[in-house]
């Protein structure tokens, strides 16, 4: 045997005399010309796994968006509503058949003074018709309603689970029939709201050991603009009443409008007879007619529009949105808003069961 290199291999390879064909151990290679379909071919196929990955990362995220705005919107009619069903709650007390005379003018909501807290109990709800000009809110949206839930907690104080605020304003019902309290000439010996503890001085039936207690509850609902400062996203939010004053916690986001209709009872059964979307001027009311349109309020109707809280790629929204009747009797329409943020519109009637089932 002798060793041969085979012209053009890169290689070195041990040939026999009788067949020292190169051509057979010739080791070919790719071309340009392969090699550059090659890499064309797989670009194309990198192309189109980064459009499928672009979509669907697209599409995820357009359902993490609807299902954010559908979460936070139902949240937020959860909250209105939960709380308009317990709006003028009193525990014990029947307000109706005590005779507190209804306030000759609209009470201011922000007061937390113990006058006008007590003066204020005839109006279990309040509200405010796309204007609103209340030193307790801050950075309201333009031309979206206030409501205002008066109530008590549903727990007693001092029981489990029941947290305490010190300095907070506490409800207290008397069952003592004397003629200090429940046999008085006067409404307002039938109850004690004061911040107080030691004021707080109404007994149980045996006259004797005191009634019990609960804190008073004044809940502001309304739309900001922003909610963290210049963040530009609409969130409901709410001003709490507590020790001295009132708190605005935030709610949920992507809030974009609150409209409101009230179902107003005309004949004292519980029923609502009229639906308008602000009792201020319900009938031509003047003065105190007006105050006791609110006192009137049996059901709450609840437009409320949900948007997501960023934009959508290559989308305009160009719809026009229904939000009830405004006060007039017309459409209470919004939009288009010709922007790229998805809506949509949530609506419940909510029944007032306590000033309803007090009446029926």
């Amino acid at each position: 045997m002798s060793r041969s290199v085979c012209p053009y291999a890169f290689e070195v390879y041990i040939v026999s005399p009788r067949s020292a064909d190169c051509a057979s151990t010739y080791q070919a290679g790719f071309s340009l010309v392969e090699l550059m379909i090659a890499i064309t071919l797989g670009m194309l196929v990198m192309a189109g796994l980064t459009v499928v990955y672009v979509n669907s990362s697209r599409t995820h995220s357009e359902l993490e968006k609807s299902s954010q705005q559908i979460e936070n919107g139902r949240y937020a009619m959860q909250v209105l509503g939960d709380d308009l069903r317990l709006a003028g709650y009193l525990a014990e007390f029947n307000i109706a058949q005590a005779g507190l005379p209804t306030p000759v003018t609209k009470p201011d909501p922000c007061a937390s003074d113990i006058a006008s807290l007590s003066a204020a109990l005839p109006l279990h709800i309040q509200g405010y018709d796309n204007t609103a000009t209340l030193t307790c809110i801050s950075d309201q949206k333009a031309n979206t309603d206030v409501l205002v839930v008066r109530r008590v907690s549903t727990c007693v104080s001092g029981a489990a689970g029941c947290a305490d605020v010190a300095g907070a304003a506490y409800f207290q019902a008397s069952l003592c029939n004397n003629p200090t309290e429940l046999g008085s000439a006067s409404a307002t010996d039938q109850f004690r709201l004061h911040t107080v503890a030691g004021n707080l001085d109404r007994h149980r039936k045996d006259c004797t050991t005191l009634a019990s207690t609960r804190r008073y509850i004044t809940n502001i609902y309304f739309v900001a603009n922003n909610d963290l400062a210049g963040d530009g996203v609409p969130t409901l939010k709410r001003a709490e009443l507590g020790s001295g004053g009132f708190t605005i916690v935030s709610l949920a986001n992507g809030i974009d409008n609150l409209q409101l209709e009230y179902g107003i009872d005309t004949n004292n059964d519980g029923v609502p007879d009229a639906l308008n979307a602000n009792p201020d001027t319900y009938g031509a009311c003047v003065g105190a007619a007006c105050v006791t349109n609110w006192v009137n309020v049996m059901l709450v109707s609840v437009n409320l529009l949900a948007r997501n809280t960023s934009t959508s790629p290559a989308y305009t929204d160009t719809k026009t949105y229904a939000l009830g009747l405004n006060a007039n009797g017309s459409a209470n329409t919004v939009g288009p808003f010709n922007d790229g943020y998805r809506r949509h519109v949530f609506q419940a009637q909510v029944r007032l069961n306590n000033p309803a089932g007090r009446r029926e």
